[in-house]
């Protein structure tokens, strides 16, 4: 097995690679902004696991690059793993178009541009496997997020509409929604504890529903039942709720 991970020096991109290196002996390409960064991250996995691993740089916001990236790469894939994104900061983003777009780009534009092109190869290659992940902030766009929220929203609903053009061809499209992870990209925020995943907990849910084929999968099954309730808000009352 070969397994590509796009956004390989996140957290979670790690996590998954050493899932899928322990589970299944799985060659792994790392691909990311930060190639020194990346260096050592194959390094590890190569000492602990005894497994092929190449690195690659990759920048979501440079869709001009993405299909140069993907024709060259050592080994085409059989599972690839999308865990880029910004979370950024939403009051910023009001005041500066430019750092709107970066959240949009890197979460939603940039993620749907590379993986069209995956998911091309995949489904005339008639196998392969998408991990796609998403957010628990696109279910319904609140005050306190509403920008990183919607661009989470369309990429949910993307990897939804793709699940379903390619199940016919015999492609499987996974979409992991993991709530609060303890991650780089939350370390400023006060994050309870009761809500929060470790990346390893993000891995082993993602590596489980690849397993088990599932189609859809919260990490921690609370959250589900947790944006259920806010989706079910009237607009009346939501409107007056400080999320």
């Amino acid at each position: 097995m070969n397994v590509l991970i796009l956004g390989g020096n996140s957290d979670i991109g790690f996590a998954i690679a050493r899932e899928f290196a322990k589970s299944y002996n799985a060659e792994i390409q790392l691909a990311s902004r930060n190639l020194e960064q990346l260096e050592k991250k194959a390094g590890d996995l190569r000492v602990l696991f005894n497994v092929d691993v190449s690195i690659y740089p990759f920048d979501v916001l440079d869709k001009e690059s993405h299909k140069g990236f993907f024709d060259n790469l050592k080994a085409k894939p059989d599972v690839v793993v999308a865990t880029f994104g910004v979370l950024g900061e939403q009051l910023e983003a009001q005041l500066d178009p430019q750092k709107a777009a970066e959240i949009l780009g890197s979460n939603y534009i940039g993620a749907v541009s590379i993986l069209e092109i995956v998911a091309a190869d995949f489904e005339q290659r008639g196998k392969g496997a998408i991990i796609a992940v998403s957010s628990v902030a696109g279910d319904r766009g609140r005050a306190s997020n509403y920008i990183y929220g919607s661009a989470k929203a369309g990429f949910t609903a993307y990897i939804s509409g793709l699940r379903n053009r390619l199940f016919s061809k015999g492609v499987r499209v996974i979409t992991i929604l993991p709530g609060f992870v303890s991650s780089k990209m939350t370390a400023h925020l006060d994050l309870n504890p009761a809500l929060t995943a470790t990346p390893e907990e993000v891995a082993r849910e993602a590596e489980k529903a690849f397993r088990k084929k599932k189609d859809v999968i919260y990490v921690k099954p609370i959250w589900k039942w947790i944006m259920m309730a806010i989706k079910l808000q009237p607009e009346a009352i939501f409107k007056r709720l400080k999320l």
